[in-house]
């Protein structure tokens, strides 16, 4: 790979000369800046963005630590992260925390050691100790998709509450009554969130959920499939058991095969974070879709503003039921029969 050094001797001028063209000053001659610019292009000459750093004091490159590459709910969402950086001027570093608060500051500080411009982050487990103090230490970051309370990070996120609404008025027009959801870790903003949205949208048609029909996930599949096995084994199983990832609800999926049992003959499902599988599943899943390329775009927007000066603001946008077949719909994926009124009851 050529060096500085080779420009300089190609073009027959001065290390300093080349670098004062490279960085746009105004002292060099247009000859002499010509026959930099035709050497750079002849050599293929790239210059060193770390070294460059060490004079601008930016490397025009932000990190992004995702909860689990794995899931695809985040694979999408670094893919937008990355679009949207790449369109104003920046590349990305992923690191995967696998749901690992320390795998989680292994990121965060192999990041912030080679001197990222600012951190885009979805915290795991209610974050990590070396995470935490850098957003109270000021570095610029933002928040994605989770959230930790009390620390003052911008937050883009998406609301769930109105689709997991939307999700217990279908079930119940579906004449579903016995509901059962897998929940994702409690110390989790969006596995608490979850809970209680679907808690508060089965009160408001006096539907119970009781203690035994909440399963303890952690957002991987195995615990859906170990959770949706207890599920099936009360003495009066649910009706429709509600993933609050998607990832749990293949394990739900799984489970309920293994028992030679149907979706949704048997017993319906339904999932949080709609991915493009869903719908090539027997039967398509009936999902609640967030607007996950919307996020990674905003997010990256609100850590762009926060590198250069400018105030990054937290970003909530709405997430929307998908209707497909998975809770016992007409194959034109519609509810039947119609819904008859929610009472209304402030508690389950």
């Amino acid at each position: 790979m050529a060096s500085i050094k080779d420009v300089a001797v190609e073009a027959g001028v001065s290390v300093a000369t080349v670098s004062r063209v490279l960085n746009g000053h105004p002292s060099v001659s247009p000859g002499a800046r010509a026959r930099v610019l035709a050497a750079v292009e002849a050599l293929g000459y790239r210059p060193n963005a770390v070294a460059r750093s060490l004079r601008t004091d930016q490397t025009r490159t932000l990190g992004l630590v995702i909860s689990d590459v794995m899931n695809p709910y985040f694979t999408e969402l670094a893919r937008s992260v990355e679009e949207e950086a790449r369109a104003l001027g920046y590349s990305v570093i992923i690191g995967n925390a696998d749901e690992r608060p320390d795998l989680q500051d292994h990121h965060v500080t192999t990041l912030l050691d080679r001197r990222i411009d600012g951190l885009l982050v979805s915290p795991t487990d209610g974050g990590s100790p070396r995470m935490l103090e850098a957003a109270r230490a000021g570095a610029p970051m933002v928040f994605v998709d989770r959230w930790i309370p009390g620390v003052d990070v911008p937050v883009v996120r998406s609301d769930g509450r109105g689709a997991v609404r939307d999700l217990v008025a279908h079930l119940y027009r579906l004449g579903h009554r016995r509901l059962a959801i897998i929940a994702g870790p409690a110390a989790t903003t969006t596995g608490r969130e979850r809970v209680d949205a679907f808690r508060e949208a089965l009160a408001e048609y006096g539907l119970p959920l009781p203690d035994d029909r909440i399963g303890q996930g952690d957002f991987q599949a195995e615990s859906g499939r170990r959770v949706t096995e207890g599920f099936l084994d009360l003495p009066e199983p649910p009706d429709v058991v509600f993933a609050a990832d998607n990832l749990m609800a293949l394990g739900a999926l799984d489970a309920v095969r293994a028992r030679g049992l149907r979706v949704p003959e048997d017993i319906a499902l339904a999932a949080f974070d709609d991915i493009r599988w869903f719908v090539h599943t027997d039967p398509p899943v009936t999902a609640i879709a967030q607007p996950t390329g919307d996020l990674g775009r905003a997010a990256v927007r609100a850590l762009v503003d926060r590198i250069e000066g400018r105030t990054g603001e937290s970003v909530t946008l709405p997430a929307r039921l998908v209707v497909r077949r998975s809770c016992g719909e007409s194959p034109s994926g519609t509810a039947h029969p119609p819904s008859p009124s929610p009472v209304r009851r402030s508690t389950p």
